[in-house]
């Protein structure tokens, strides 16, 4: 069997990863272009193209600005492909890429569906105060996370549980489904089960502004929000430093339900450093000042005067 592997970030180069070492019949991968970070734009590969590379791996390598261009079908349908392998590739396949390979077209999906359809599913389930997520296979449909499940796998959420710590169990458990679906198609056994879709759920792509901090809202949610985006973009807080606004990232905290603080107030006790909310109180655990390293929230207010929290 030909697979051709569609990924781009590093959710997907493990998955990868997990396939070459099972000696899973890649034909090619593509991936999104090399894009420029840091002061200076240079071009640093995307992680899918870093596995083949430090492999150092004889398996063409793709990466086109638009994969569903009528110019790039030439180049895939050479393979002769029997499926199409995608995972959060950042782009959706068009039906002349989905009716290409003989076998179908399958993804690998980081949630339960037919909840959670769209870019952020992990970090959704966790603001959300969800208990469970998971991971489905399911074939590509042109709708969005729409297609008929093959298989999903249920993974609990801790209440401590943060977005890496979720990824990293939806990524160990989804690379073994995923290759037993693979091994199932080239058995020839195909599931198609369908997605109720009166249940859809969604989760939109986090933005910088979803992150910020609001006081006014429960211990419990904040608290929610803030291991939802750890560490990815991160969840922060305005905090005033001798009449300067500055931007407090917050990594991790806790929920205090008894502590007697008013909204927006925020006291420092010993190792302890909490923040009224609504209900309840934060108790902040490791945070980061805009231009200081990431410490452990006491050390940062003992060593800080004239300082309150912008509300």
């Amino acid at each position: 069997m030909k697979i051709i592997f569609f990924g781009t970030p590093a959710f997907s180069a493990k998955v990868l990863e997990f396939l070459l070492d099972h000696h899973v019949p890649i034909c090619a991968v593509v991936t999104k272009p090399d894009r420029p970070v840091g002061r200076g734009r240079h071009p640093v590969p995307v992680p899918v193209k870093s596995v083949i590379h430090q492999k150092s791996l004889d398996i063409p390598l793709f990466q086109p600005e638009v994969v569903s261009s009528p110019d790039f079908y030439p180049i895939l349908r050479q393979f002769e492909p029997d499926l199409f392998v995608v995972v959060a590739y950042g782009e959706i396949l068009k039906t002349e890429l989905l009716n290409m390979p003989v076998k179908g077209c399958i993804n690998l999906h980081a949630s339960l569906l037919p909840k959670y359809r769209g870019a952020a599913p992990i970090q959704r389930a966790i603001i959300n105060g969800e208990k469970e997520s998971g991971v489905t296979i399911m074939h590509l449909a042109k709708k969005m996370d729409a297609g008929d499940m093959i298989e999903s796998f249920p993974i609990p959420i801790t209440e401590e549980m943060n977005y890496g710590e979720l990824e990293r169990k939806i990524c160990d458990k989804g690379s073994e489904l995923l290759l037993k679906v693979i091994q199932d198609f080239e058995r020839g056994v195909i599931k198609r089960i369908p997605q109720e879709h009166s249940l859809a759920t969604y989760a939109p792509k986090i933005e910088l502004e979803d992150c910020e901090i609001k006081w006014d809202l429960p211990a419990e949610v904040l608290h929610n929000l803030i291991r939802g985006v750890n560490p990815e973009p991160g969840a922060w807080a305005w905090l005033e430093v001798k009449g300067q606004p500055k931007r407090l990232k917050i990594y991790s905290s806790r929920v205090i339900q008894e502590a007697d603080l008013k909204q927006g107030e925020f006291v420092v006790h010993g190792q302890n450093v909490l923040v009224g909310c609504k209900s309840g109180a934060i108790e902040l655990l490791e945070v980061q000042l805009e231009g200081k390293k990431r410490m452990k929230a006491a050390d940062l207010f003992r060593g800080l005067s004239e300082v309150s929290l912008k509300c």
